[in-house]
């Protein structure tokens, strides 16, 4: 496997890795240039394994033999010091091991229906922490996949792909749009829309009769200010998770991984 030393933080060849830790910049450059990178062995892993191909990889050069397994092919593989990583990317590399990936079309929202039982939508979340949070959930809890607003954070920004442990890459997602009319197209294909709210006088989410819960689509807002009012009109029932001890409700994250647990807690295994 050939390696590249890199000695310039500045150097044209790791231009994909520049400012990592700069959210606004790293939005403006990587959907547009149609690209996304992955930290961590495991995580990027996962990406080969999901079919996204490689563009380059850039890692610590005490750590290249963690990739000498890998076939890159005609892929670059780049290495440096961990000074140069942090300059170049912002922060301190401490997994060692970075990937640059080309991104894949998005399925349609009807093409993703099609396939699912469950799905999770996501309005306005915007936190990339609790949408990789809420990725990971679902793929272990039994949920199909992920419809979101156009508003909603990129599933690919790199703390997504790194909190959800890579399973961004193992569950169908795709945007729903025009907002919040779109929902009409998944009640249009069988599901039930089931808003999510602190509200108190909403449905008790074990309380759910069969029919609800057979085609479910958990809808879910954002932190702190939840589902608009337009969103929650265009639903098909307001659901909540009981709560005690005075506390009003969950992390999104959390509400969203109880919700999939209860909504398939029997299936079988």
């Amino acid at each position: 496997m050939p390696v590249h030393e890199i000695t310039d933080p500045d150097d044209d060849r790791i231009a994909d890795y520049r400012a990592l830790t700069d959210v606004e910049l790293r939005t403006r450059w990587e959907p547009p240039h149609g690209l996304f990178i992955a930290e961590g062995e495991l995580v990027l892993r996962r990406a080969l394994r999901a079919g996204y191909p490689a563009r380059s990889y850039l890692v610590d050069a005490k750590r290249v033999d963690q990739l000498a397994d890998l076939d890159t092919g005609e892929t670059p593989v780049y290495a440096a010091t961990p000074d140069v990583l942090q300059r170049a990317t912002g922060f301190h590399v401490h997994r060692g091991v970075l990937a640059s990936f080309r991104r894949k079309p998005l399925p349609s929202a009807a093409e993703v229906l099609a396939t699912a039982r469950r799905v999770v939508i996501l309005e306005d979340v915007n936190n990339h922490t609790n949408l990789g949070a809420i990725f990971r959930a679902v793929a272990a809890l039994g949920v199909d996949a992920v419809l979101l607003s156009p508003t909603c954070a990129d599933p690919l920004y790199r703390r997504s792909v790194r909190v959800s442990m890579g399973e961004v890459f193992a569950i169908p997602y795709a945007k729903l749009e025009p907002w919040p009319d779109a929902l009409g197209q998944v009640r249009a294909a069988g599901f039930t829309v089931l808003a999510m709210t602190p509200a108190p006088d909403a449905v008790p989410i074990q309380r759910l009769d069969a029919g609800q819960r057979a085609r479910a689509a958990v809808l879910m807002g954002a932190e702190g200010a939840g589902l608009t009012g337009a969103a929650m009109a265009a639903s098909d029932v307001r659901v909540v998770i009981p709560m005690r001890r005075g506390v009003d409700s969950l992390n999104v994250a959390a509400a969203t991984a109880v919700a999939c647990w209860e909504l398939g807690r029997d299936d079988p295994l």
